[in-house]
Protein backbone atom coordinates (compact mmCIF):
# COMPACT_ATOMS: atom_id res chain seq x y z
CA UNK A 1 0.00 0.00 0.00
CA UNK A 2 1.09 3.58 -0.63
CA UNK A 3 0.64 6.43 1.84
CA UNK A 4 1.34 10.16 1.61
CA UNK A 5 2.84 11.71 4.74
CA UNK A 6 3.15 15.46 5.31
CA UNK A 7 6.46 16.19 7.04
CA UNK A 8 6.84 19.43 9.03
CA UNK A 9 10.25 19.26 10.77
CA UNK A 10 9.91 22.71 12.37
CA UNK A 11 12.63 24.33 14.47
CA UNK A 12 15.56 23.42 16.71
CA UNK A 13 16.04 19.69 17.04
CA UNK A 14 12.83 19.06 15.10
CA UNK A 15 14.56 18.26 11.78
CA UNK A 16 17.00 15.90 13.51
CA UNK A 17 14.42 13.78 15.31
CA UNK A 18 12.02 13.81 12.37
CA UNK A 19 14.77 12.47 10.11
CA UNK A 20 15.04 9.42 12.38
CA UNK A 21 11.26 9.00 12.42
CA UNK A 22 11.30 8.90 8.62
CA UNK A 23 14.18 6.41 8.66
CA UNK A 24 12.16 4.07 10.88
CA UNK A 25 9.00 4.53 8.79
CA UNK A 26 10.92 3.52 5.68
CA UNK A 27 12.28 0.45 7.46
CA UNK A 28 8.74 -0.50 8.51
CA UNK A 29 7.59 0.01 4.94
CA UNK A 30 10.23 -2.37 3.61
CA UNK A 31 9.33 -4.99 6.19
CA UNK A 32 5.58 -4.90 5.59
CA UNK A 33 5.47 -3.98 1.91
CA UNK A 34 4.25 -0.38 2.20
CA UNK A 35 5.48 2.75 0.45
CA UNK A 36 5.58 6.12 2.20
CA UNK A 37 5.83 9.26 0.09
CA UNK A 38 7.04 12.21 2.16
CA UNK A 39 5.92 15.76 1.36
CA UNK A 40 7.90 18.45 3.19
CA UNK A 41 6.69 21.85 4.40
CA UNK A 42 7.61 24.64 6.82
CA UNK A 43 5.99 25.53 10.13
CA UNK A 44 6.97 27.65 13.12
CA UNK A 45 10.00 29.90 13.25
CA UNK A 46 11.48 28.71 9.96
CA UNK A 47 8.16 29.53 8.26
CA UNK A 48 8.20 33.02 9.79
CA UNK A 49 11.69 33.55 8.39
CA UNK A 50 10.67 32.31 4.95
CA UNK A 51 7.09 33.56 4.58
CA UNK A 52 6.45 36.03 7.40
CA UNK A 53 3.81 33.70 8.89
CA UNK A 54 4.13 30.60 11.06
CA UNK A 55 1.89 28.53 8.77
CA UNK A 56 0.91 29.43 5.24
CA UNK A 57 -1.99 28.24 3.13
CA UNK A 58 0.27 26.28 0.79
CA UNK A 59 1.43 24.09 3.66
CA UNK A 60 -2.14 23.55 4.84
CA UNK A 61 -3.17 22.54 1.32
CA UNK A 62 -0.26 20.10 1.10
CA UNK A 63 -1.23 18.50 4.41
CA UNK A 64 -4.83 18.19 3.28
CA UNK A 65 -3.75 15.92 0.41
CA UNK A 66 -1.89 13.57 2.77
CA UNK A 67 -2.93 10.68 4.98
CA UNK A 68 -1.24 12.02 8.13
CA UNK A 69 1.18 14.68 9.38
CA UNK A 70 4.51 14.17 11.15
CA UNK A 71 5.65 17.24 13.11
CA UNK A 72 8.96 17.99 14.83
CA UNK A 73 8.74 20.99 17.16
CA UNK A 74 8.39 24.76 16.88
CA UNK A 75 9.91 27.76 18.61
CA UNK A 76 13.20 29.09 19.87
CA UNK A 77 14.81 32.19 21.39
CA UNK A 78 15.12 33.84 17.98
CA UNK A 79 11.34 34.28 17.90
CA UNK A 80 10.65 34.68 21.62
CA UNK A 81 9.94 38.42 21.78
CA UNK A 82 6.61 38.64 23.69
CA UNK A 83 5.77 41.78 21.70
CA UNK A 84 6.03 39.95 18.38
CA UNK A 85 2.83 39.87 16.36
CA UNK A 86 3.71 36.51 14.85
CA UNK A 87 5.04 33.62 16.93
CA UNK A 88 6.08 30.05 16.00
CA UNK A 89 3.32 28.63 18.21
CA UNK A 90 0.77 30.31 15.93
CA UNK A 91 1.61 27.66 13.36
CA UNK A 92 0.93 24.87 15.83
CA UNK A 93 -2.39 26.32 16.94
CA UNK A 94 -3.26 27.10 13.32
CA UNK A 95 -2.77 23.57 12.04
CA UNK A 96 -4.77 22.14 14.93
CA UNK A 97 -7.67 24.41 14.02
CA UNK A 98 -7.33 23.92 10.26
CA UNK A 99 -7.82 20.15 10.59
CA UNK A 100 -9.99 20.19 13.72
CA UNK A 101 -7.43 18.08 15.58
CA UNK A 102 -9.43 18.18 18.78
CA UNK A 103 -8.24 14.99 20.48
CA UNK A 104 -4.67 14.82 21.76
CA UNK A 105 -3.58 11.37 22.99
CA UNK A 106 -0.45 11.30 25.12
CA UNK A 107 0.52 7.85 26.39
CA UNK A 108 2.88 7.72 29.37
CA UNK A 109 4.50 4.33 29.84
CA UNK A 110 7.47 3.66 32.06
CA UNK A 111 9.54 0.96 30.40
CA UNK A 112 11.03 -1.65 32.78
CA UNK A 113 14.61 -0.89 31.78
CA UNK A 114 14.15 2.81 32.54
CA UNK A 115 12.67 2.71 36.05
CA UNK A 116 15.98 4.00 37.41
CA UNK A 117 16.15 6.87 34.90
CA UNK A 118 13.63 9.13 36.62
CA UNK A 119 14.01 11.45 39.57
CA UNK A 120 11.32 9.48 41.44
CA UNK A 121 11.70 6.27 43.39
CA UNK A 122 11.61 3.16 41.17
CA UNK A 123 8.76 1.69 43.22
CA UNK A 124 6.69 4.79 42.45
CA UNK A 125 7.07 4.65 38.67
CA UNK A 126 7.25 0.89 38.13
CA UNK A 127 4.25 -0.31 36.13
CA UNK A 128 3.04 3.17 35.11
CA UNK A 129 0.97 2.90 31.93
CA UNK A 130 -1.53 5.70 31.42
CA UNK A 131 -2.96 7.88 28.66
CA UNK A 132 -3.89 11.55 28.89
CA UNK A 133 -6.65 12.55 26.48
CA UNK A 134 -6.41 16.32 26.10
CA UNK A 135 -8.94 18.57 24.37
CA UNK A 136 -6.87 20.50 21.84
CA UNK A 137 -8.89 23.11 19.96
CA UNK A 138 -10.83 24.95 22.69
CA UNK A 139 -10.32 26.57 26.05
CA UNK A 140 -7.86 29.31 26.95
CA UNK A 141 -5.62 28.85 23.93
CA UNK A 142 -8.41 29.66 21.47
CA UNK A 143 -11.00 31.62 23.47
CA UNK A 144 -11.99 35.20 22.64
CA UNK A 145 -11.45 37.89 23.75
CA UNK A 146 -7.69 37.41 23.98
CA UNK A 147 -5.79 40.66 24.07
CA UNK A 148 -3.58 43.08 25.95
CA UNK A 149 -4.21 46.82 26.31
CA UNK A 150 -3.30 49.94 28.25
CA UNK A 151 -5.58 51.79 30.63
CA UNK A 152 -5.13 54.87 32.75
CA UNK A 153 -4.25 52.55 35.62
CA UNK A 154 -1.70 50.46 33.74
CA UNK A 155 -1.57 47.49 31.40
CA UNK A 156 -4.21 44.78 31.38
CA UNK A 157 -4.61 41.47 29.58
CA UNK A 158 -7.37 38.92 29.18
CA UNK A 159 -7.61 35.32 28.01
CA UNK A 160 -10.95 33.55 27.78
CA UNK A 161 -11.68 29.95 28.64
CA UNK A 162 -14.79 28.88 26.75
CA UNK A 163 -16.32 25.49 26.00
CA UNK A 164 -19.53 24.34 24.34
CA UNK A 165 -21.23 21.12 25.39
CA UNK A 166 -20.51 19.47 22.03
CA UNK A 167 -16.77 20.15 22.43
CA UNK A 168 -16.77 18.45 25.81
CA UNK A 169 -18.91 15.59 24.55
CA UNK A 170 -16.65 14.62 21.66
CA UNK A 171 -13.43 14.66 23.70
CA UNK A 172 -15.13 12.78 26.55
CA UNK A 173 -16.19 10.10 24.04
CA UNK A 174 -12.55 9.73 23.01
CA UNK A 175 -11.65 9.27 26.66
CA UNK A 176 -14.35 6.63 27.14
CA UNK A 177 -13.33 4.75 23.98
CA UNK A 178 -9.65 4.74 24.93
CA UNK A 179 -10.50 3.57 28.45
CA UNK A 180 -12.78 0.85 27.06
CA UNK A 181 -9.80 -0.57 25.16
CA UNK A 182 -7.54 -0.52 28.23
CA UNK A 183 -8.29 -1.07 31.94
CA UNK A 184 -11.72 0.57 31.77
CA UNK A 185 -10.92 3.33 34.27
CA UNK A 186 -11.55 6.95 33.27
CA UNK A 187 -10.70 10.00 35.36
CA UNK A 188 -12.28 13.25 34.21
CA UNK A 189 -10.06 16.13 35.33
CA UNK A 190 -11.54 19.58 35.92
CA UNK A 191 -11.69 22.51 38.35
CA UNK A 192 -15.41 22.37 38.99
CA UNK A 193 -15.13 23.97 42.40
CA UNK A 194 -14.31 27.36 40.84
CA UNK A 195 -14.77 27.30 37.03
CA UNK A 196 -18.09 27.35 35.16
CA UNK A 197 -16.49 25.64 32.16
CA UNK A 198 -15.46 22.80 34.46
CA UNK A 199 -18.97 22.51 35.85
CA UNK A 200 -20.28 22.13 32.30
CA UNK A 201 -17.49 19.62 31.65
CA UNK A 202 -18.50 17.52 34.65
CA UNK A 203 -22.18 17.63 33.68
CA UNK A 204 -21.52 16.43 30.13
CA UNK A 205 -19.27 13.59 31.28
CA UNK A 206 -21.96 12.46 33.73
CA UNK A 207 -24.56 12.50 30.93
CA UNK A 208 -22.33 10.33 28.72
CA UNK A 209 -21.36 7.80 31.38
CA UNK A 210 -24.50 5.59 31.02
CA UNK A 211 -23.47 4.91 27.41
CA UNK A 212 -20.30 3.28 28.74
CA UNK A 213 -21.46 1.09 31.64
CA UNK A 214 -18.28 -0.98 31.42
CA UNK A 215 -16.07 2.06 32.21
CA UNK A 216 -15.64 3.26 35.80
CA UNK A 217 -15.67 7.07 35.92
CA UNK A 218 -14.13 9.30 38.57
CA UNK A 219 -14.13 13.10 38.70
CA UNK A 220 -10.94 14.68 39.98
CA UNK A 221 -9.87 18.28 40.51
CA UNK A 222 -6.77 19.17 38.52
CA UNK A 223 -4.69 20.03 41.59
CA UNK A 224 -5.52 16.65 43.15
CA UNK A 225 -4.65 14.97 39.86
CA UNK A 226 -1.26 16.71 39.79
CA UNK A 227 -0.54 15.23 43.21
CA UNK A 228 -1.83 11.77 42.25
CA UNK A 229 0.53 11.71 39.25
CA UNK A 230 3.44 11.84 41.67
CA UNK A 231 2.00 9.87 44.58
CA UNK A 232 0.40 6.84 42.87
CA UNK A 233 0.77 7.12 39.10
CA UNK A 234 0.51 3.36 38.54
CA UNK A 235 -3.14 3.50 39.69
CA UNK A 236 -4.07 5.77 36.78
CA UNK A 237 -5.40 4.50 33.45
CA UNK A 238 -6.99 7.20 31.25
CA UNK A 239 -7.30 10.90 32.09
CA UNK A 240 -9.51 13.19 30.01
CA UNK A 241 -9.23 16.93 30.46
CA UNK A 242 -9.40 20.35 28.84
CA UNK A 243 -6.64 22.05 26.88
CA UNK A 244 -4.62 23.98 29.49
CA UNK A 245 -4.85 21.36 32.23
CA UNK A 246 -3.83 18.66 29.76
CA UNK A 247 -0.84 20.65 28.59
CA UNK A 248 0.49 21.06 32.12
CA UNK A 249 -0.32 17.57 33.39
CA UNK A 250 1.34 15.82 30.46
CA UNK A 251 4.57 17.75 30.93
CA UNK A 252 4.50 16.70 34.57
CA UNK A 253 3.73 13.11 33.61
CA UNK A 254 6.69 13.03 31.21
CA UNK A 255 9.01 13.04 34.21
CA UNK A 256 7.61 9.66 35.23
CA UNK A 257 9.20 8.19 32.11
CA UNK A 258 12.51 9.94 32.77
CA UNK A 259 12.49 12.29 29.79
CA UNK A 260 10.20 14.13 27.41
CA UNK A 261 12.27 12.48 24.73
CA UNK A 262 10.46 9.20 25.43
CA UNK A 263 6.86 10.32 24.99
CA UNK A 264 4.92 10.46 21.70
CA UNK A 265 1.57 12.03 20.95
CA UNK A 266 -1.26 11.90 18.44
CA UNK A 267 -3.62 14.77 17.65
CA UNK A 268 -6.70 13.33 15.99
CA UNK A 269 -9.68 14.67 14.06
CA UNK A 270 -11.88 11.75 15.02
CA UNK A 271 -12.76 9.24 17.71
CA UNK A 272 -10.56 6.12 17.57
CA UNK A 273 -12.96 3.24 18.15
CA UNK A 274 -13.16 -0.32 16.79
CA UNK A 275 -10.03 0.21 14.71
CA UNK A 276 -11.50 3.17 12.81
CA UNK A 277 -8.91 5.41 11.14
CA UNK A 278 -8.75 9.14 11.89
CA UNK A 279 -6.71 11.87 10.24
CA UNK A 280 -4.05 13.02 12.65
CA UNK A 281 -0.84 14.87 13.35
CA UNK A 282 1.91 13.04 15.22
CA UNK A 283 4.71 14.62 17.22
CA UNK A 284 6.94 14.18 20.26
CA UNK A 285 5.69 16.06 23.30
CA UNK A 286 9.03 17.80 23.77
CA UNK A 287 9.89 21.23 22.43
CA UNK A 288 12.50 22.39 19.94
CA UNK A 289 15.39 22.31 22.47
CA UNK A 290 17.34 25.01 20.59
CA UNK A 291 20.44 24.59 22.75
CA UNK A 292 20.73 21.01 21.48
CA UNK A 293 20.03 21.83 17.84
CA UNK A 294 22.69 20.63 15.42
CA UNK A 295 24.52 18.63 18.09
CA UNK A 296 23.13 15.18 17.15
CA UNK A 297 22.15 14.63 20.80
CA UNK A 298 18.36 14.76 20.96
CA UNK A 299 16.44 11.61 21.80
CA UNK A 300 14.45 10.55 18.70
CA UNK A 301 12.44 7.84 20.46
CA UNK A 302 9.40 10.06 21.13
CA UNK A 303 9.23 10.90 17.42
CA UNK A 304 9.76 7.27 16.42
CA UNK A 305 6.99 6.14 18.77
CA UNK A 306 4.82 8.90 17.29
CA UNK A 307 5.23 7.23 13.89
CA UNK A 308 3.97 4.02 15.48
CA UNK A 309 0.86 5.89 16.65
CA UNK A 310 0.48 7.22 13.11
CA UNK A 311 0.47 3.71 11.69
CA UNK A 312 -2.08 2.58 14.27
CA UNK A 313 -4.58 5.48 14.25
CA UNK A 314 -4.36 7.08 10.80
CA UNK A 315 -3.08 4.36 8.47
CA UNK A 316 -4.66 1.24 9.98
CA UNK A 317 -1.33 -0.61 10.13
CA UNK A 318 -1.40 -2.07 13.63
CA UNK A 319 1.23 -4.73 12.86
CA UNK A 320 3.69 -2.06 11.73
CA UNK A 321 2.99 0.00 14.83
CA UNK A 322 3.65 -2.96 17.12
CA UNK A 323 6.85 -3.77 15.24
CA UNK A 324 8.21 -0.23 15.72
CA UNK A 325 7.40 -0.34 19.42
CA UNK A 326 9.12 -3.73 19.73
CA UNK A 327 12.20 -2.39 17.92
CA UNK A 328 12.44 0.50 20.37
CA UNK A 329 12.25 -1.90 23.30
CA UNK A 330 14.91 -4.13 21.74
CA UNK A 331 17.36 -1.24 21.33
CA UNK A 332 16.80 -0.14 24.92
CA UNK A 333 17.05 -3.72 26.19
CA UNK A 334 20.51 -3.91 24.67
CA UNK A 335 21.54 -0.91 26.76
CA UNK A 336 21.62 1.87 24.16
CA UNK A 337 20.76 5.32 25.53
CA UNK A 338 20.73 8.92 24.38
CA UNK A 339 22.13 11.51 26.80
CA UNK A 340 18.79 12.27 28.49
CA UNK A 341 18.22 8.70 29.67
CA UNK A 342 21.86 7.70 30.07
CA UNK A 343 22.86 5.75 33.17
CA UNK A 344 25.95 3.95 34.40
CA UNK A 345 26.88 0.84 32.45
CA UNK A 346 24.87 1.76 29.35
CA UNK A 347 26.07 2.71 25.87
CA UNK A 348 25.59 6.35 24.95
CA UNK A 349 24.50 6.97 21.35
CA UNK A 350 23.65 9.99 19.22
CA UNK A 351 20.34 10.93 17.62
CA UNK A 352 21.04 9.23 14.32
CA UNK A 353 22.76 6.24 15.91
CA UNK A 354 19.61 5.54 17.93
CA UNK A 355 17.50 5.88 14.79
CA UNK A 356 19.76 3.52 12.88
CA UNK A 357 19.67 0.97 15.71
CA UNK A 358 15.90 0.93 15.82
CA UNK A 359 15.60 0.77 12.03
CA UNK A 360 17.96 -2.22 11.94
CA UNK A 361 15.89 -3.98 14.58
CA UNK A 362 12.87 -3.59 12.27
CA UNK A 363 14.77 -5.08 9.36
CA UNK A 364 15.88 -8.18 11.29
Amino acid sequence: MKFDIAVLPGDGVGPEVVAEGLRVLEAAGKRFGHVFDFHHGLIGGVAIDEYGVALNQETIDMCRKCDAILLGAVGGPKWDDPRAKVRPEDGLLGIRKAFDLFANLRPVKVLPMLVDSTCLKPDTVRGVDLVVVRELTGGLYFGRPKRQWRTTRGRRAVDTMAYADWEVERIAKVGFEVARGRRKKLISVDKANVLETSRLWRQVVAELAPQYPDVAVENMLVDSCAMRLIQKPSDLDVLVTENTFGDILTDEASMLAGSMGMLPSASLAGIPSNGAKAFGMYEPIHGSAPRRAGMNMANPIATILSTAMMLRYSLGLADGASAIEAAVLAALDEGYRTYDIMSEGKTKVSTNEMGQLIARKLEQ
